[in-house]
């Protein structure tokens, strides 16, 4: 794919997983930021190693260790996941392409997800937990070509992992009034501990309005 393809939200192919892109950064060498859905790590290349795809219903795919199938015959009720496929958000709303998110409360008009965004149902597919029987899989873009252990779906009940950062990653503060760009030097439980003294939590450090992501340095 060429840069300017390349948008925040879309589905891809790298080293043959499915990832989604959380970020493209066109003033770096490696601008296209990803995170694998599978276990959701963190990844960055270029757009020459990233092929598009457009998940539709009946796909199936794994999810933070957890198998889903995307649905859109029943709508979702409270503690489902959804995936934005169609966002028309509002003025007060800002969720974006294939964002996933966990619903707190629905109604006939829509749901209000963790996040607080009011989501209309023709705008999401629903997550349902497994794999459909007739359901395409789109984990891999070879399955021939993946190894066989990375085949095999984790049983309903195995402990997930949390989207935490990583030990490496820079990040930078969205601050008007200065320039900070922090490593993550150390990750205990919630908190995660900065360079230069910081000390944040995980939940802080995620919110993209204060915190950008730049590159982990293991990836350079």
């Amino acid at each position: 794919m060429k840069l300017y393809q390349v948008r925040k939200g879309q589905f891809v192919y790298y080293n043959n997983e499915l990832h989604k892109v959380y970020g493209v950064k066109p003033m770096y060498k490696l601008s296209v930021h990803l995170i694998k859905l599978r276990d959701l790590t963190q990844h960055i290349t270029n757009a020459a190693s990233v092929e598009k795809y457009k998940p539709t219903e009946n796909d199936s795919f794994i999810f933070n260790h957890k198998a889903y199938t995307l649905k859109k015959d029943r709508r979702a009720e409270s503690g489902d996941y959804i995936l934005i496929h169609n966002p028309l958000p509002d003025s007060l709303d800002t969720y974006t392409l294939n964002e996933i998110e966990l619903v707190e409360t629905a109604d006939n008009k829509g749901v209000i997800t963790s996040n607080s965004h009011g989501v209309k149902h023709n705008e999401y597919l629903l997550m349902v937990p497994g794999r459909a029987a007739d359901s395409s899989r789109i984990d891999y873009q070879n399955k021939e070509n993946a190894e066989d252990e990375s085949l095999i779906d984790i049983e309903p009940g195995m402990p997930t992992s949390e989207l935490l950062p990583s030990l490496g990653d820079i990040y930078k503060k969205k601050d008007n009034n200065s320039i900070v760009e922090a490593m993550v030097v150390a990750i205990k439980d919630q908190t995660v501990y900065l360079g230069g003294g910081l000390e944040i939590t995980q939940e802080e450090l995620m919110n993209s309005e204060k915190w950008e992501f730049l590159y982990n340095l293991l990836d350079k």
